[in-house]
């Protein structure tokens, strides 16, 4: 009967009885009802009712029908089967691992409604857990006791942890095709190493084994063995460690015959051919041939053939060999009609659109969209980027839609760092990757970085704030400026050095690899805490001085990755000037290059060459006191000479401490290579000269010594990526040193932050 008619009976009375007990309320019944006393009787709308009560999951059953009420009305009856409602959830079992933390991965809690399939998802869980943990015999189930007088459940969970399960060895068989080393460098199961507490290496986890199993057959399919099966991983235990052997059934090795295409009209045919790996005689690689398609689609996607089909038919031909047929319809042209994004509550829209490589009345180049998603992503600013084309009205014409998902930009953290430089640090750091000074209150969204940070340490004390608009004016121009307070005492154990001003910087790209760098730096430099029997070369050069500097640089950089470069290469050239026009009481110049080289070698090893040359010198006469201590050149530590105290290589006073040099060269050659995942080990050479007898070079040999030349060390160390960043920890020992040096071997490590 039709609400609203005449003759809808009205809603009297809504009855909820229960047929068991009552572990849901009557108050939760009616809320999830849109049948309502006083309103018209509507089947359509108790049917709705009915999915909505099964919706809440609390229920098991539930009947709805109305009886005759006085006055033409109704009654409505509403017959409840709940759910036992879980009274407590129990964990026996657990010794190695402590109950409560166990508790924590469960989602089931006291009041919840009793469901199994939420249950038998958190013994997944559990399970995931200990086997994460080298538990990999673990057995978890689970009872569940009802007391159906009050309708409740007991939840118990009965954990077999077993015992932990190391890694002893990985061997294959049957693989006589591809050595088993190529077949280790794409599973992640691997032996127990000593460093695994940094990793998930070593330890038997049944889902990562699966894992390892389609790792091995995608590499058997991609050399050519097509038919090639893995065996499940098979677990020979050695007391507490496991033996892991895999068993592959290689096949025949399949490769292409003929590559023939269908319905290519656009490009040439030699082109299209020189963009593929699927080729005649080459062995054959499903990979390979959705790689094509991919690569098919971007060649034609750069043309704006947005609609581009492309599918492959392999047929086989005779003993192991197989045909590949590409079939194309490429569709029409398109071009770029308007450029929708939507998603951007906080984010100023320009800020998107610079990141976008394609504009109104361009050709709907697939490849720089998706180069501008990747830009978009690499903001930092959204969780999700999606964008697709859609039709319009224009033949020809299609819209780009980019829909965003903003995430939180912003970041307060603080903790404690040790490095083998200025010792135990703490720090706290506010950033806004997304801020915008304009923005009061809220101050994000236009695309600027601020970061404000202080440290306090044994050693040091620091505070900053700097400010950088990516693209002044809307210029593709960075410009920004810092304010800062520095005040350090590992620089030397007889002084300390304080610095205090403000510095402005700007950075314009010349190419796709190339940018210039200008800066003007304004400081007060201090040296103060300055030890009673320190050399005169020293002892002169206490108090404060103003500096004023331009400087001006230019990099080009090819790297990969800046976290962990494996091929490219960055070349930084600077040079500055201070004093005269520019005022104040320092008057140099300087002039470095540094160069450095990434090479990839087999089995993901790196060679890395880097190469720095430098000079520093004073351009007013001996009137202004030369070049002061902390304006000149060092070497030592943990960021060149790994062999040697901080800033001990070079010249020295009378008591053998440093003074700096004029004119320094040096050369790093480093080879890291892979021990488990998120370690490599390293080995390394470094050497390097700092010539030059202080401030002054005036002849008087008695104020300086000179250094004992080239000096150089060798030695060993760890790179770790940590969750709270990089960890690089070296040993180096000296080659070649002079008396102030000595020749014991040094540690140098940086923890928790960089500097």
């Amino acid at each position: 009967m039709a609400p609203g008619s005449p003759s809808a009976p009205i809603v009297k009375e809504i009855d909820v009885q229960y047929a068991g007990p009552a572990t849901i309320t009557k108050e939760k019944v009616l809320a999830n009802m849109r049948t309502r006393v006083g309103k018209p009787y509507d089947d359509k709308v108790v049917e709705e009712d009915i999915r909505n009560l099964y919706g809440t999951g609390s229920v098991t059953n539930v009947r709805m029908f109305g009886e005759a009420a006085g006055d033409g009305g109704v009654k409505v009856i509403v017959v409840i089967m709940a759910k036992a409602s879980v009274s407590e959830v129990v964990i026996n079992g657990p010794e190695k691992v402590k109950p409560n933390r166990v508790r924590k991965e469960l989602t089931i809690k006291p009041g919840d409604p009793l469901n199994e399939s939420v249950i038998e998802a958190d013994r997944q869980k559990l399970i995931t857990y200990y086997q994460e943990r080298g538990f990999g015999e673990v057995d978890i189930q689970y009872v569940i006791e009802t007391d159906d007088a009050k309708g409740t459940a007991r939840v118990v969970f009965n954990i077999n942890e077993g015992g932990k399960l190391f890694i002893r060895s990985v061997k294959f068989e049957g693989n006589a095709s591809v050595p088993s080393v190529e077949i280790k460098k794409v599973i992640k199961s691997k032996p127990k190493f000593f460093l695994d507490f940094l990793s998930k290496t070593g330890k038997v986890n049944m889902d990562q084994l699966r894992d390892d199993q389609n790792a091995i057959k995608d590499l058997m399919q991609s050399r050519g063995f097509v038919d090639a099966e893995v065996a499940d991983a098979d677990l020979q235990r050695v007391d507490a460690k496991v033996d892991i052997v895999w068993r592959i059934t290689e096949g025949p090795q399949y490769k292409v015959g003929s590559v023939k295409f269908e319905g290519v009209q656009l490009l040439p045919m030699d082109k299209l051919e020189k963009a593929l790996k699927t080729r005649s005689t080459a062995v054959y690689s499903p990979q390979n041939v959705r790689s094509d398609i991919k690569a098919m689609e971007d060649l034609y996607g750069a043309l704006g053939y947005v609609d581009l089909r492309v599918g492959a038919a392999v047929t086989p031909a005779r003993n192991q060999i197989v045909d590949v047929e590409f079939k194309l319809e490429e569709g029409v042209q398109s071009y770029v009609e308007h450029v929708n994004i939507s998603g951007n509550e906080r984010t100023k829209d320009k800020v998107l659109r610079r990141e976008v490589l394609v504009n109104p009345g361009d050709v709907f180049n697939t490849v720089r969209v998706d180069a501008s998603k990747q830009r978009l992503l690499n903001l930092n600013y959204f969780s999700k980027v999606d964008v697709y084309p859609s039709d319009t009205l224009v033949p020809g014409r299609k819209d780009l839609n980019i829909i965003v998902e903003e995430k939180r930009t912003g970041s307060f953290n603080f903790g404690a760092g040790f490095s083998s430089i200025d010792s135990l640090i703490g720090f706290a750091e506010v950033t806004q990757g997304n801020f915008d000074v304009t923005r009061w209150p809220y101050f994000t969204g236009g695309g600027q970085k601020f970061r404000m940070r202080m440290q306090y340490g044994l050693r040091r004390k620091d505070f900053i704030i700097a400010l950088t608009e990516p693209y002044f004016l809307d210029y593709k121009i960075s410009v920004g400026g810092e304010i800062f307070y520095r005040d350090a005492s590992f620089v030397s154990d007889v002084y300390d050095e304080r610095r205090y001003g403000f510095a402005l910087n700007a950075r314009k790209a010349i190419t796709d690899f190339t940018y210039m760098r200008f800066g003007y730096r304004l400081e007060n430099i201090g040296i103060h805490n300055v030890d009673e029997d320190v050399s005169d070369e020293i002892k002169k050069e206490e108090g404060d001085k103003l500096k004023s500097q331009l400087t001006f640089g230019i990099t080009y950089d090819t790297r990969d990755s800046v976290f962990l470069t494996r091929k490219g290469e960055r070349i930084n050239f600077d040079t500055f000037v201070s004093g005269g026009f520019l005022g104040g009481d320092i008057q140099t110049y300087g002039l470095s290059l540094e160069a450095t080289k990434y090479i990839l070698l087999p089995g993901d090893t790196i060679l890395t060459l880097n190469g720095e040359v430098a000079t520093v010198q004073d351009w007013g006469g001996s009137g202004n006191g030369g070049v002061p201590i902390y304006d000149r050149l060092y070497l030592g530590g943990s960021n060149n000479l790994r062999g040697f105290r901080y800033r001990d290589v070079g010249p020295k006073d009378n008591n053998g401490e440093p003074i700096g040099g004029k004119n320094l060269a040096r050369l790093t050659v480093e080879y890291t290579f892979p021990i488990v995942e998120k370690i490599r080990g390293a080995l390394f050479y470094d050497v390097g000269v700092v010539e030059g007898r202080g401030a002054n070079d005036d002849g008087d040999g008695g104020k300086a010594k000179k250094s004992g030349g080239v000096a150089s060390d060798v030695g060993i160390g760890l790179r770790l990526d940590l969750p709270i960043g990089p960890v690089r920890i070296d040993y180096g020992i000296p080659l070649q040193s002079d008396e102030w040096n000595g020749s014991g071997g040094k540690f140098n490590f940086n923890i928790g932050y960089q500097f």
